[in-house]
């Protein structure tokens, strides 16, 4: 396939999923029932953090999460007493259990406090080809204060060589702006040309099939490999291939 004959390719394959559709079985559908930016922007970053595994759970579980809240994430996060916590205790999605939640909800007390909101620190490290050394440093905000160790793993760190798949993703829900709906758009102040794909099993898989990526692991490195690739294809939106590339492996097992 020539350059060319690829991008049309993958151009198809966006306008094919990038669908309201596409909402119904995807975690995107958390921060979708919500209208205050805060209440989007937290019910996102809550429900991209669990989203591993079979999808069907993760939204179970994020359902789960927002309920826990009262439906109101971001009056929880900022009024919540310790009584309110306790029943956050029982919560568990795979290793994210109910004590790594309230340290969350702690941690994010402390962004929208004392930072401005979660926007405000993604935007304050932005470079102006990545948002990589942004998620590493949104990371050291997010555990400034007292925290479990354990909870330190729920966040990736690209510096550390990781792929971040799960806080791109959210990146992607936050900054996109489109017409088709299923990218929410609501931050201004990143644009979509510095966002990463979300690599995962999938993704990867489809992308190697395809050249665009050599590499065997799904990792930081093969991330930068894979972003340049797509911002050869589409240097303003690159991550709107994310849509092919998902769909292409797991809705048609390319």
């Amino acid at each position: 396939m020539t350059k060319s004959e690829l991008k049309d390719f993958l151009d198809e394959k966006v306008i094919q999923y990038n669908t309201l559709d596409f909402i119904e079985t995807d975690p995107v559908q958390i921060p979708h029932l919500f209208t205050q930016k805060e209440d989007i922007e937290i019910a996102g970053f809550l429900s991209a953090t669990i989203a591993w595994g079979n999808r069907t759970m993760i939204i179970k579980n994020s359902h789960r999460m927002m309920n826990l809240m009262g439906n109101t994430p971001y009056d929880f996060v900022m009024s919540h007493s310790e009584t309110n916590l306790e029943r956050l205790e029982t919560f568990v999605h795979r290793t994210f259990n109910g004590q790594d939640f309230i340290g969350f909800i702690k941690s994010l007390q402390n962004i929208y406090s004392n930072y401005g909101g979660l926007e405000a620190v993604f935007a304050k490290n932005q470079e102006s080809h990545s948002m990589q050394r942004s998620i590493s440093e949104f990371k050291k905000i997010f555990f400034e204060i007292p925290h479990l160790p354990r909870t330190q793993k729920h966040i990736s760190d690209p510096l550390n060589n990781s792929a971040a798949k799960r806080i791109n993703m959210y990146l992607r829900w936050m900054c996109r702006q489109d017409t088709k709906g299923v990218d929410l758009g609501i931050w201004k102040t990143i644009a979509p040309s510095t966002l990463s794909c979300p690599l995962d099993v999938h993704t990867g898989n489809v992308a190697r099939k395809l050249g665009l990526i050599t590499r065997k692991q799904n990792d930081a490195k093969t991330l930068a490999e894979l972003d340049k690739r797509l911002r050869e294809l589409d240097p303003t939106d690159p991550v709107k291939y994310d849509f092919a590339l998902f769909g292409l492996g797991v809705f048609e097992g390319f």
